[in-house]
């Protein structure tokens, strides 16, 4: 039988350090943050409008998570995240219609990233 610490240590953690929300959070903007950096800016390809796509599934479920009445952030945080989240979705939007690039989108993510890290004044 499997220790229970086994795959947390098979992936870079510790048992020590716990994966906490946050951290699948980060993980999963990582991996959409990636998708977009590695695909060309613009949608005439089909690894961009997959990266696209996925940022704006991301979003989509953030936004529904932040509108539910349990989530326990504070209105202003939630307000403003909902906000970027419609920003996100448009502009996801404008690059598949080929009127945009997806720099934007990974520069919002990025930031999210940093603010999940704790690296605000990053």
């Amino acid at each position: 039988m499997l220790n229970a610490v086994t795959p947390l240590t098979d992936h870079g953690y510790s048992s020590s350090k716990l994966r906490t929300p946050r951290d699948a959070e980060y993980d999963v903007f990582s991996r959409v943050t990636r998708m977009l950096r590695q695909a060309p800016r613009k949608a005439d390809n089909p690894d961009t409008i997959q990266a696209v796509y996925k940022n704006n599934e991301l979003w989509t479920l953030l936004g529904i998570d932040l509108a539910d009445p349990g989530n326990a952030l504070p209105d202003a945080t939630k307000a403003g995240l909902i906000s970027l989240a419609g920003f996100a979705i448009r502009h996801g939007q404008a690059v598949m219609a080929g009127t945009a690039a997806t720099d934007p989108l990974i520069d919002i993510n990025m930031t999210i990233m940093r603010g999940l890290r704790g690296d605000v004044g990053a």
